[in-house]
């Protein structure tokens, strides 16, 4: 995020909303996040998974009132994650739907009002903002604003395309601080190759041990319990080149393979997120903002 533009539209995220009194017990079974247990001064990572065990989405989990919960994904793999849980929803008092017309999720370098704790959250004047990171960022999640305001809908989408072309800068250093942080973020690529653990999920506070059964949770489960996760997201950088795509393999300076998740240029290197064995007194992997699990 440059210093001249302190906030900024994510338009490559959007919104997947559950709706209705049975809203929290559905995702219960379905993400491996203790959704009951979500309080609305909370914004919380979890997993949407196969029953194989591999993440298809990373999702940010946002209370709406009692029962409702907005989920934050990219749009990308937002139409996938629909198909995936309306399959489940079955006789669940229930609906699930793109709300991404609706709203906009901007980033901001702070919050004042915030606590630093990533994943808090409060409620202002019809906004939802919470801790992206350690880091200090913020994302809000607010209301589009609507044709009945005074904007037609062609005037309103001008409006999100400007914000897009001014903020591209800002979107690359939001990136690179995503990276740095260890945030990770599936893409079409990537959805459907990676256990939760792989993708430092656990480390995020974005899997419940502890709340029964989920979609997946069998094959998670075993990994946490039965022995160390031997490959993880980590932080690398790699020599200036072209940018490799998200899913690609590419060879580390001392011969490991890594998986990319993210990647993002400096004006000297290629900063990547990747997913790589992990290995002791490791000269290479760059310190993350949180620990991983021994």
């Amino acid at each position: 995020m440059t210093a001249q533009q302190s906030s900024f539209v994510l338009e490559h995220l959007g919104v997947l909303a559950v709706r209705g009194v049975d809203a929290r017990k559905f995702l219960q079974g379905q993400l491996s996040q203790d959704v009951l247990g979500l309080r609305a001064d909370q914004v919380l990572w979890a997993g949407l998974h196969n029953p194989q065990g591999r993440t298809l989405a990373l999702l940010r989990l946002v209370p709406q009132g009692e029962t409702d919960v907005l989920c934050v994904l990219p749009r990308l793999l937002l139409a996938d994650a629909l198909g995936v849980l309306r399959k489940y929803l079955l006789r669940a008092k229930a609906t699930v739907s793109d709300e991404s017309a609706l709203w906009q999720i901007v980033g901001l370098a702070d919050d004042a009002a915030l606590a630093r704790a990533p994943g808090s959250a409060r409620h202002a004047d019809g906004r939802i903002l919470w801790r992206h990171a350690s880091d200090g960022r913020v994302l809000a999640l607010e209301p589009r604003r609507a044709a009945a305001d005074g904007a037609t809908e062609a005037g309103v989408a001008t409006e999100a395309n400007v914000a897009t072309d001014a903020s591209t800068a800002s979107r690359l250093a939001w990136l690179r601080a995503d990276i740095t942080a260890g945030l990770p973020e599936l893409t079409a690529q990537t959805s459907g190759g990676f256990v939760a653990q792989m993708l430092n999920l656990d480390a995020l506070g974005g899997i419940s041990f502890n709340k029964g059964c989920y979609t997946g949770q069998e094959v998670i489960a075993r990994a946490h319990y039965r022995g160390r996760v031997k490959r993880r997201a980590q932080h690398f950088v790699l020599p200036t080149g072209e940018l490799p795509a998200p899913g690609a393999a590419v060879t580390l300076a001392d011969g490991r393979s890594a998986q990319v998740l993210l990647a993002a240029p400096t004006s000297s290197t290629i900063e990547i997120l990747a997913v790589a064995p992990t290995v002791e007194s490791d000269t290479l992997a760059l310190p993350l903002s949180y620990p991983l699990p021994e």
